[in-house]
């Protein structure tokens, strides 16, 4: 059906150079003839308003029970938003995930934002949609200023916005919804699949490093927990007799520019670095001076450490020579085949009745040290290293593709909704056949924490400010 869509059949010039040409019978309105803004401050009202935040996907409603983003101190600042109103970010246009969303609550948001309100001339749907597709593709740059690329609130209001007539604009609307609701559905799909991929992967890795590669072995019970039964030949050792668990060190003043140097020879291991990297560390952001390496733990390629705050639990092999700060633990000396440990610790098993993997989880070099792990041959640890190489690198295949894949279908549907709500297709046709769109659901089940745009629910890495 979208491979039918063709272009209309008469063109003229916008005016516009992030529009072009738009349909001939097409009007172009100022957008103080569309919009006005409306500032209302909440004050002591605040108690009384849901706080809004603006997402990805659009307006939602913060939950502000999970403790989870940071809260302005002085909620009377916020403003009020109404079912309807549009939400634009002007500041830091071109770094901002989400520039503009149309509300559908009732509640507020804070002061950061500016807010806008229908004059009741064309559809607020459709004037959402065709700024979100200028924000997607960031074609609005001729509109920046200053330092900061903002967009001056005159200068929007003063821009002008491509007008179908109002059938027309319900026609695009209902077109898009339908086609969103499509791509979405098949990128949760896709998102499924590589969350089952990722539970596959850690219950082979869990199999493989509790009962080895023999599947004939005789087993024997363990009398732990995580580990169940193991081959009769394995035995079971504490990590503190595998190697001694010491703490990173930071280099304090961490902002004195003497610590940092682009050419030095230390890599500066961030959480954020560990957070992002496939088991391996190859690079990090930053580079430490002598002066800085010297204020710090270095370690050498090779060496293994595990991250003890943000991404708490998860362990890394360095391939570089790096420094860690006190948000980790390394293991010196370390007299088992430093991979199988890796694998070890990446079951997922591990820290079963310490806490969750994640900020729940309080790990320190006692507890890391007391976690008893299961013990095979030096021979076998290299086996069993390899074949989880083998097998990670084979799943992490399988998922960069289905992440390939879905990047794809993102860039293909920001680039129809741009070509439709420009008037590049003519979706009138199409439109009149459609069914019902069903109810949009107001869960957010989709939104990811990190989408939050407010800069008082910015998260930031807590260990690395305090490191």
């Amino acid at each position: 059906m979208i491979a039918d869509l063709k272009p209309y059949p008469k063109y003229k010039d916008s005016g516009l150079p992030w529009v072009g040409q738009v349909p001939a019978h097409w009007k172009l309105v100022p957008n103080r003839g569309l919009v006005r803004r409306r500032k209302v401050l909440v004050g002591k009202r605040h108690a009384d308003y849901r706080l809004l935040s603006l997402t990805k996907q659009g307006v939602i409603v913060r939950d502000m029970t999970t403790g989870k983003g940071k809260f302005s101190s002085d909620m009377g600042t916020s403003q009020e938003v109404r079912s309807g109103d549009i939400v634009f970010c002007l500041f830091d246009v071109p770094e901002t995930p989400r520039t503009v969303g149309l509300s559908r609550h009732d509640g507020m948001i804070t002061g950061a934002y500016t807010v806008f309100e229908s004059r009741g001339k064309g559809s607020t749907e459709y004037f959402e949609l065709f700024y979100r597709a200028l924000d997607d593709r960031k074609l609005l740059s001729p509109l920046y200023s200053g330092l900061r690329n903002t967009i001056p609130v005159d200068r929007l209001l003063g821009t002008k916005t491509p007008q179908p007539p109002p059938e027309e604009q319900a026609a695009i609307v209902r077109f898009l919804d339908w086609a969103n609701i499509r791509l979405e559905r098949a990128i949760r799909a896709k998102r499924q699949v590589i969350v089952l991929l990722n539970e596959q992967k850690q219950a082979t890795i869990y199999r493989t490093v509790t009962r080895g590669l023999d599947p004939l072995a005789s087993i024997k019970c363990s009398g732990i927990a995580w580990i169940g039964d193991i081959p009769s030949r394995w035995t079971l050792r504490r990590v503190k007799s595998i190697s001694q668990v010491k703490r990173g060190s930071s280099p304090r003043p961490i902002a004195d520019i003497r610590y940092f140097s682009e050419s030095g020879e230390y890599g500066w291991v961030r959480i954020r670095d560990v957070t992002a990297c496939n088991g391996y560390l190859t690079s990090t952001a930053e580079r430490l001076s002598d002066i800085g390496k010297s204020k710090s733990v270095p370690i050498e390629p090779g060496s293994l450490f595990l991250s003890i705050a943000g991404s708490v639990g998860k362990a890394a092999i360095t391939k570089i020579k790096c420094c860690i700060h006190d948000g980790f633990v390394y293991f010196p000396k370390i007299t088992s085949n430093a991979e199988y440990l890796y694998y070890v610790f990446s079951c997922g098993r591990i820290y079963d009745g310490l806490g969750n993997v994640g900020t729940q989880l309080n790990l320190n070099t006692e507890t890391v040290g007391a976690i008893c792990v299961p013990w095979p041959s030096p021979r076998e640890q290299v086996e069993i290293a390899a074949f989880c190489d083998k097998e990670s690198d084979r799943f992490a295949e399988a998922i960069s593709r289905l992440e390939r894949e879905i990047e794809f279908l993102r860039e293909y549907h920001a680039r129809l909704v741009t070509d439709v709500v420009t008037g590049k297709l003519d979706v009138r046709a199409v439109a009149a056949t459609l069914p019902d769109a069903p109810a949009q659901g107001d869960d957010n089940d989709d939104v990811l924490d990190d989408d939050v745009l407010d800069e008082e629910a910015l998260e930031t890495d807590d260990m690395d400010a305090a490191a």
